[in-house]
């Protein structure tokens, strides 16, 4: 077998199951059948990952939840036995506060925690409907079919992004193409660490112009700290890289990949399209959240102290790796899992993780996408996919799920 992540993998062990890379399974909204059956299997069970090394799976949503709020367990990829630091690097070296651990991670986040606080970003709410309503005008004014992804899905949370960074959006294609390159586990090391050095150099070229001359930006907040020694200029590029990546790339997929749900599930498509309540469409966002898997390969992390779980004690110096798609669908914490329900109350899921290390951003998030969800629809009764379901690539060749095109007319 090989991993294209790293090279070939070691002879395998038959005791231990690999594992599972990403891979489409025969639903391409559901989990790879062999992540279905390592839940079944228990709440916890031993992998080998692509190096010969092992690690806990943990399989359940409870106790995902409870490894993820617990404070035995480490971010900071050079902690003995997290799993696997080739899946955790983006190009050079940590990505900023997301792999270290309190205080650090603590200090570092908190310097770019208000700008996504939710009044914050409520307030941004209005700007966001004026991009989106834009970019379906444009739409409209064309002809079908166009590429979901190209002309909507992708410069809705880029334009945003950039807006709140301060990045100039003319540089789009630039940081877009190198940012696939960094999450894409067909490029090798080599190309991955290439691309990271180049958005962080045109970020790092960015603070050094806010530090000379400041603006009313986020770009421009982080550079203040450099001045006042808060940072280095290494921690603030990184601290930047992770907010450009994770403003654009998770949001556009799953724009994406919930409207090619939604138009294989006419049924729930037409309560959403039909509706006036902001809580029904904020509850479709977060059962979409639920139901999708956008990041792949799990949250890992190392134990630092034994802890037990599930009646099975994990000693300090071994990896744990919490999978999203299988948390989300675990039978005993959402009934009938498997089905897209967007009645159902599904804001405990861990799409955006659990404790200290949640994501910083889904308030962000969450917005971009009801007011999508909430527009698209209404505005194109007719939306359709043109395409059949088979024709669609997926990214199966990516950290993070989506489709590479979607086709779609009206």
């Amino acid at each position: 077998m090989t991993d294209t992540l790293t090279g070939p993998a070691p002879e395998a062990h038959d005791a231990v199951p690999e594992f599972p890379m990403p891979r489409q399974s025969r639903c391409p909204f559901d989990p790879p059948p062999a992540l279905k059956d390592l839940q079944g299997q228990g709440p916890l069970v031993k992998v080998r990952l692509w190096d010969g090394s092992e690690s806990w799976l943990v399989t359940r949503y409870a106790e995902q939840r409870a490894i993820l709020g617990d404070p035995r367990v480490s971010a900071d990829i050079d902690k003995p036995g997290y799993p696997s630091k080739a899946f955790a690097e983006a190009g050079e070296g940590k990505l900023s506060f997301i792999m270290m651990d309190d205080p650090e991670h603590a200090r570092l986040r908190r310097m770019v925690t208000g700008p996504f606080a939710v009044k914050k970003i409520e307030a941004l709410r209005p700007a966001v409907q004026r991009i989106v309503d834009g970019l379906i005008d444009d739409m409209l004014a064309g002809f079908g079919p166009v590429d979901l992804v190209d002309v909507f899905a992708l410069p809705i949370p880029s334009l945003v992004i950039c807006e709140l960074l301060g990045v100039p959006y003319e540089d789009h294609e630039f940081f877009q193409e190198n940012t696939k390159t960094m999450v894409r586990t067909t490029a090798t090391p080599e190309e991955r660490s290439v691309a990271s050095r180049e958005v962080a150099g045109y970020l790092a070229g960015l603070l050094g112009k806010r530090i000379a001359e400041p603006k009313d930006d986020l770009l421009s907040s982080i550079a203040a700290r450099i001045t006042a020694g808060e940072l280095d200029h290494e921690q603030a590029t990184q601290m930047a890289l992770l907010l450009l990546i994770a403003g654009h790339e998770t949001t556009a997929n799953m724009i994406a990949l919930g409207t090619l749900a939604l138009l294989q599930n006419p049924d729930q498509l037409a309560l959403l399209r039909e509706t006036d309540d902001p809580k029904l469409v904020a509850s479709a966002v977060e059962e979409l959240l639920r139901y999708l898997h956008i990041t792949h390969l799990g949250r890992r992390r190392a134990v630092i102290e034994d802890i037990e779980i599930a009646g099975q004690v994990i000693k300090a110096g071994e990896g744990v790796i919490m999978v999203n798609e299988i948390g989300n669908r675990d039978p005993e914490a959402f009934s009938d899992p498997d089905r897209l329900d967007i009645t159902r109350d599904a804001r405990r899921h861990v799409a955006f993780g659990f404790g200290v290390h949640q994501c910083l951003g889904q308030p962000l998030a969450r917005m971009e996408l009801q007011v999508v969800y909430g527009t698209l629809y209404k505005r194109i009764p007719t939306l359709k996919l043109a395409a059949s379901l088979e024709d669609v690539r997926f990214k199966t060749d990516s950290f993070i799920y989506g489709v590479h095109e979607l086709p779609v007319s009206w």
